[in-house]
């Protein structure tokens, strides 16, 4: 049972990325548990009190898997407020109408505002039914995504996002690796660039992010992206973490262990394991009692952000006409534009 233990503890204790950041005593935890383990210590008792021991990291990415049951440190998000539910969306804002394609719910809300609900990151993204999203919802005064609820998934799919967002290559965030069996032996940051989706059709209105505390992960990561861009504002609560590159390893009795290995930061080199908060003047929590009556305060709060603005294809004024080379006549600046 100790050869395991220590197994375990020894895979930590060498790869694991965030002891300096949380102040962590690893060997001091080490310790504690490993004098709980007897003789009579039995293979279940071994796990849960493994699991019990990797709970004091606190990071969602750290899971124990054995053949019965698999670890999973719950707090970073059930310690919160929800500030989400997905039937009133779906009846109070989506009237039980919408479109869907590539895991996203989309539709044209009242008031001419975009809207695009993410649930995963998991779910891959088409190119092409993001041109359809795009195009089919053009005549908008501004664009809401909502990521509430979305544990992450593939960081690629933050690259098809974001790539319609932006207008030349842009360092959203930054990669550490580990270089040695220290707890602080890493690499330089390393940058992650992304790309225009050239030849797509991309977004330049305004937009606005949605986020929970149960934004983790690679919704993380996208949040820490889009907070950087000057059209974007984030709205609702902080997110809840999950800034490190998951690794995976094997104990001699067959369990896996997967950990945080290599730290992500943000653009100006700033770690986001801990979570991203709104922009300024607008964290926002919707409260259980006003989401079962139907209100959804965040939502409410960036549709309020977004109704004031012109639409990007006004009607034509028939006193003016644009071969008289007036600027007023005609057709408005589209919020879309064909990346090249």
């Amino acid at each position: 049972m100790r050869g395991n233990f220590d197994a375990l503890a020894d895979i930590i204790d060498r790869h694991y990325c965030f002891f300096a950041d949380k102040n962590i005593d690893w060997a001091e935890i080490t310790s504690q548990y490993r004098s709980q383990i007897t003789e009579e210590t039995t293979i279940f008792d071994l796990f849960f009190l493994c699991s019990q021991m990797l709970d004091e990291l606190k990071d969602g990415h750290v899971n124990l898997s054995s053949k019965f049951s698999v670890s999973y440190y719950r707090n970073w998000w059930s310690d919160y407020p929800q500030d989400f539910d997905l039937r009133t969306l779906e009846e109070y804002y989506l009237d039980f109408n919408w479109m869907s394609a590539s895991g996203i719910i989309y539709k044209q809300l009242p008031g001419e505002i975009a809207y695009i609900y993410y649930p995963s990151f998991a779910t891959i993204i088409s190119e092409t039914t993001l041109d359809y999203i795009l195009a089919l919802m053009a005549n908008s005064r501004g664009l809401i995504i909502d990521i509430r609820d979305n544990g992450g998934g593939a960081l690629t799919n933050i690259n098809t996002l974001v790539g319609r967002f932006i207008e030349k290559k842009t360092t959203g965030a930054y990669l550490m690796h580990k270089t040695g069996p220290g707890h602080d032996d890493f690499s330089e940051p390393y940058p992650i660039e992304y790309e225009p989706s050239y030849g797509h059709i991309g977004w330049r209105g305004d937009i606005v992010v949605l986020t929970n505390r149960s934004c983790f992960s690679a919704a993380n990561t996208f949040v820490a992206v889009m907070k950087d861009l000057p059209n974007v504002k984030i709205v609702g609560a902080k997110t809840g973490g999950g800034g490190g590159m998951p690794f995976t390893s094997e104990l001699p009795i067959g369990w896996g262990i997967r950990f945080s290995a290599c730290p992500i930061l943000d653009s100006g080199k700033n770690n986001i394991e801990y979570g991203i908060d709104p922009s300024p003047g607008c964290e926002v929590h919707s409260p259980a009692e006003e989401l079962a009556e139907g209100k959804d305060a965040i939502l409410d709060f960036a549709i309020d952000l977004l109704k004031d603005n012109p639409l990007p294809f006004p009607p034509a004024d028939p006193d003016t006409n644009p071969d008289d080379g007036n600027p007023e006549a005609g057709q408005g600046n589209p919020p879309f534009v064909i990346i090249d």
